[in-house]
């Protein structure tokens, strides 16, 4: 067990924590919430013993290990080959090994009747019994396992661990602490280096794993499936919910009015008694109860509420019009130090495609996104863009190209020259420039930040063809619902890399594949996706068994085998059926979901601009009046695509 008791630490007049406790305990899974600034990080770190505090603060028992993952690493130097590295997890276990056989050397030569013989008789039993209840005996297959498992491959295992990049040295360390099996896992955004077969295989070992975890992360479905507990840090307290994320929602949304209304009860009780001590403190005949009353103020315990999250709304410009056809890829290769990474690769797509592009890390998926944007150069094919096509990328790159001596405001105006202000700032705002953050300049803003006004910057610019690349990474889950909802409304075409299954599954209409020098494309979402992929390999799986069963029966009847063919194949159709319709039906229900809500809306809007009073508050009667012209055209938007999935579903159908 961990625990922290009354920890208190403050900058200045803000409180990161205010006197805040907590306890972990064997087998809990705790997600991390919290806006940025919040403290998360810093809190892990006190966890993991990495950063100090007061004495007596942090308590931990003496079986209780912990293991922390940082956000980033630093380069290693060791010298010791992938696998040496991560056989380093073992470090105390294999120095036990080496006393055994020295023991059992040195027992050879000394007197079996002597005291030091039976003292080293008994230690060696006592490392014996250890070692035998440890997994040190089936470690090299524990290694391997959990190194291929993060997307390393047999031949990676004699390479120098220095040799590879960032990216994947935090999954060697991720590795490292799995293998090292702690009491207690705290991992700082784990999710940020994986893609997305090796971010199902973490969450399968975690789901499975014994040991407590507490963990920060922007990946709220990676959260759904990993935790069963939400800790979310506010105005230097922690709040606890005894559900996953989803669950987190729904129960704080709930908090909230009742925090919201015993904060406003309180407020108006404030208020009354300082109306009463100020209309009657000149009075010596009220004397005692307005003292009474000062002295209640006084021993008042103060409720405080956090900010609610601002409705930052945000949307692209309009996409120019273009042709039907967007972009066209014919033959494409491209090789690097003489190995391939695509080969002879062709495909196309059209105006309104929402495209996610998936791989494994050095599949090329951020190669494919350069080729199209003419960043890198292909060694052979061609890339056509349709008529009127204006294509705008974001890649890592374009956080180095901003201007270091320009503020973060002066960035955006000047390449969105014409957009008022408060609509710049707003785009600011959504990501996470706020107050006097967007008077930063850029030369002193972190790489994150870099990143993230880089990305404001390209989508505030006009376009109808974007080439994006891991956007969500430096954002939080407020900003990324606000990228998310513009993509979706989004009208030009998409192409996207990332490797954040909730932040696609709502705009996307398919999916690239990119596997061993080829492209494949799959109709749906990313949850469509995964789902055709364990179809196909479990019908493969299926008829690789019924292939052994047939070959090594010969007295099974054909008929019998006809019958069991006939059946597998009504099921397969209607699988395909299925993955076909079902996108669409996704489509149709989250289509009603905004339609109602928006209808909402509009009824509200309408209401306030019935009342009277807001005709005498100009700047309030145009506020709430671009606020319905927004919400009649977001309103249009949904009643449109309601039709389009309507009219699909109705059209496959008829088909079948």
């Amino acid at each position: 067990m961990l625990s922290l008791n009354h920890l208190d630490i403050r900058f200045g007049e803000k409180h990161l924590f205010k006197d805040l406790s907590l306890q972990v305990h064997e087998g809990n899974r705790i997600g991390l919430l919290g806006v940025n600034g919040a403290g998360k990080s810093t809190l892990l770190k006190i966890m993991a013993g990495v950063s100090t505090c007061d004495d007596g603060v942090l308590n931990r028992a003496k079986y209780f290990s912990v293991a922390y993952l940082p956000q980033e690493s630093s380069a290693l130097v060791s010298g010791q080959s992938l696998y040496e590295e991560a056989e380093s997890a073992f470090a105390e276990l294999l120095e036990l090994q080496k006393e055994a056989d020295s023991l059992h050397q040195e027992l050879a030569s000394v007197d079996h009747e002597s005291e030091a013989f039976a003292q080293m008789l008994l230690r060696q039993g006592e490392i014996q019994h250890r070692l035998e209840g440890s997994g040190i005996y089936t470690m090299r297959a524990r290694i391997e396992k959990i190194l291929l498992g993060l997307g390393f491959h047999q031949e990676d295992m004699d390479k120098p661990a220095s040799s590879f990049s960032g990216g994947w040295i935090m999954r060697l360390m991720l590795a490292k602490l799995l293998l090292a099996a702690p009491s207690l896992l705290l991992l700082d955004e784990p999710t940020n280096h994986l893609d997305l077969s090796s971010l199902t295989w973490v969450e399968d070992f975690l789901r499975s794993y014994k040991g407590a975890m507490v963990i920060i992360s922007h990946d709220r479905a990676f959260l759904d499936k990993v935790t069963t507990t939400t800790w979310e840090l506010s105005l230097g307290k922690l709040s606890i919910y005894k559900g996953n994320y989803s669950y987190y929602e729904k129960e704080k949304a709930e908090r909230r009015t009742i925090e919201k209304a015993a904060y406003d009860n309180q407020q108006a009780q404030i208020k009354q008694t300082m109306r009463f001590v100020d209309r009657f403190r000149s009075k010596s005949t009220k004397a005692k109860q307005v003292q009474s009353r000062v002295k209640q103020l006084e021993k008042m315990d103060l409720l405080e509420i956090g900010d609610e999250d601002r409705q930052i709304r945000f949307s692209f410009p309009p996409a120019p019009a273009s042709g039907r056809d967007v972009l066209q890829v014919e033959h494409l290769c491209k090789a690097f130090a003489g190995k391939d990474v695509f080969k002879d690769v062709s495909f196309q797509f059209q105006r309104g495609d929402k495209v996610a592009v998936v791989g494994v890390n050095g599949a090329g998926k951020s190669t494919l996104l350069k080729i199209i944007s003419g960043a890198i150069a292909m060694d052979s094919g061609e890339v056509k863009l349709g008529h009127n096509v204006q294509l705008s990328y974001f890649g890592q790159h374009q956080a180095q190209e901003l201007s270091p001596s320009l503020t973060a405001l002066e960035t955006l105006s000047l390449s969105v020259k014409g957009m008022p202000i408060t609509r710049i700032r707003s785009l600011l705002g959504a990501f996470l420039f706020r107050g006097e953050d967007v008077d930063k300049k850029v030369s002193v803003l972190s790489g994150g930040e870099k990143s993230r006004l880089a990305l404001a910057k390209m989508i505030a610019t006009p376009a109808n063809c974007m080439l994006l690349d891991e956007p969500t990474n430096h954002l939080d889950m407020s900003s990324q619902e606000v990228l998310q909802e513009a993509m979706a409304q989004y009208d030009g075409f998409l192409l996207v890399v990332s490797h954040n299954r909730y932040f696609l599954d709502s705009f996307v209409n398919k999916v690239v594949e990119v596997k061993e020098g080829q492209v494949a494309v799959y109709e749906g979402n990313i949850s469509d996706y995964l789902h055709k992929i364990e179809v196909e390999a479990a019908a493969q799986d299926s008829a690789e068994k019924g292939e052994g069963v047939s070959s090594s029966k010969e007295d099974t009847p054909h008929s019998q085998g006809s019958r069991k063919e006939k059946r597998k194949l009504e099921a397969q159709d209607r699988q395909e059926r299925n993955l076909r319709i079902g996108p669409w039906k996704k489509k149709a229900e989250e289509a009603e979901k905004q339609v109602e809500k928006l209808e909402d809306e509009k009824i509200e809007l309408e209401a306030l601009m019935a009342d009277p009073d807001l005709y005498q508050d100009q700047k309030a009667w145009t506020a709430t009046s671009a606020d319905y012209d927004e919400c009649v055209s977001r309103l249009q938007h949904w009643y449109e695509k309601w039709e389009t999935a309507q009219e699909e579903i109705e059209r496959l159908e008829e088909k079948e």
